[in-house]
């Protein structure tokens, strides 16, 4: 299978979604398909690249930072996206283009497809769906929710990571979503003595709650330092709330440096109002930390069993479970362990091995809403796969109601 992956970021450029679609485009070629990756470019970037297998070309557009775009940063995307996809289709005949976010992304996935044919599938990634990120995008997704509905309508397969983010999907477009974990590859990390560290890996925005994790701070032992790596809006007035706490932001960091931090943290927080499949959460755990997050949406869902979980906003309730784990080393130890083993789930060739599956089934509704043999339409118009369909372990279609606003 030959497939065409859209995406606005593509490491070095972006966070989690970025290292999701490397994951996800290198097992895919282990597993004997050519992907071509079309991705947003920066000035110290090359045009284009062999990332263990899969061709990367970085086009135009405007992007200051590697971490972080703007809503008019990711439209300067569009143009030179959709014209260097349209001469890659031009040259090969592809099985499926699959877009990574449902704008910018989706909507040029959906333009290509009307053109040359091609089938196409839009993964969401949080951001891209109204009401996840309520703090960015807002203005943006009013305008155009006519086209993002659009997009999901006339998209062949609509995924999600999480079912929380499939239902906040469903709730403004009611159409069937896949959800397919995303997909996680295991550096061989070193095992060694853990200093008296805690660590939070994030972008620093309100709703990542750091805010609540840095007044958690005060009152524990004062040899035992947060350090807090990621970079964002919130660092200015994050820093001033720190001050006189044991607290080090490091800024942006590579994905070797942050590999080191993990090895050498004792205890992870992801204090998170909301995520979608936290990709930093799921590092830490294959990593062997001991793991404290919210039981908000997505985060408890993915350390279900294998971590500690606390109401989002409440730096009292970090306060107290950091204390009793900052006493008890074998409990460390032992959440450690359970975390290693819920991280070993999500191995890439797995992942993609589902999303290849999706792919090659049969009775799936073509773009434009038109219904192929094994299909049916539900009575709100929702496309429905055939009940005999074998189900695939860790993958499920969500139709269940959508959340009421």
């Amino acid at each position: 299978m030959r497939i065409l992956m859209l995406t606005c970021e593509y490491p070095p450029i972006g966070g989690g979604a970025a290292t999701v679609c490397r994951f996800l485009g290198r097992a895919l070629v282990r597993l004997g398909h050519e992907v071509d990756v079309v991705t947003a470019g920066m000035k110290d970037l090359p045009p284009e690249e062999n990332d263990d297998g899969v061709r990367v070309l970085r086009t135009g557009g405007y992007r200051r930072m590697r971490h972080y775009s703007t809503a008019l940063e990711q439209a300067t995307f569009l143009h030179p996206t959709y014209r260097t996809a349209a001469r890659l289709l031009r040259q090969h005949p592809y099985d499926v283009i699959h877009a990574h976010f449902v704008v910018p992304t989706g909507w040029v996935a959906w333009r290509l497809s009307r053109r040359f044919g091609v089938p196409f599938a839009v993964t969401a990634h949080g951001s891209d769906v109204p009401g996840y990120n309520p703090d960015r995008f807002a203005l943006m997704h009013r305008l155009l929710m006519p086209v993002w509905c659009r997009v999901l309508r006339e998209a062949r397969w609509v995924t999600s990571p999480s079912r929380f983010l499939a239902r906040l999907l469903r709730r403004h477009c009611p159409v069937p979503v896949e959800i397919i974990a995303n997909p996680f590859a295991f550096d061989a990390l070193p095992r060694r003595p853990r200093r008296k560290m805690i660590l939070t890996v994030s972008r620093l925005v309100p709703r990542k709650g750091v805010q609540y994790l840095v007044e958690a701070m005060r009152r524990l032992p004062p040899d035992w330092e947060l350090v807090v790596a990621g970079d964002g809006p919130s660092r200015p007035a994050l820093e001033r709330q720190a001050a006189g706490l044991p607290v080090r932001f490091t800024g942006f960091v590579s994905h070797r440096e942050v590999a080191e931090l993990y090895a050498q943290a004792a205890i992870f927080v992801l204090p998170s109002l909301v995520e979608n499949f936290p990709m930093v959460l799921l590092e830490a755990m294959n990593a062997g930390c001991a793991v404290v997050t919210t039981d908000a949406y997505g985060c408890g869902e993915l350390a279900e069993g294998a971590g500690v979980t606390v109401r989002p906003e409440s730096s009292e309730e970090l306060h107290r479970v950091l204390a009793r784990l900052i006493a008890d080393p074998a409990e460390r130890q032992r959440l450690g362990e359970l975390a290693r083993a819920r991280a070993a789930e999500f191995t890439p060739e797995r992942i993609a091995g589902r999303f290849l599956d999706l792919f090659q089934q049969r009775g799936t509704v073509t773009a434009g809403g038109r219904l192929t043999a094994g299909a049916s339409a539900s009575r709100d118009g929702s496309r429905e796969r055939d009940p005999r369909a074998a189900a695939v372990p860790g993958r499920e279609c969500d139709r269940s109601p959508s959340p009421r606003s």
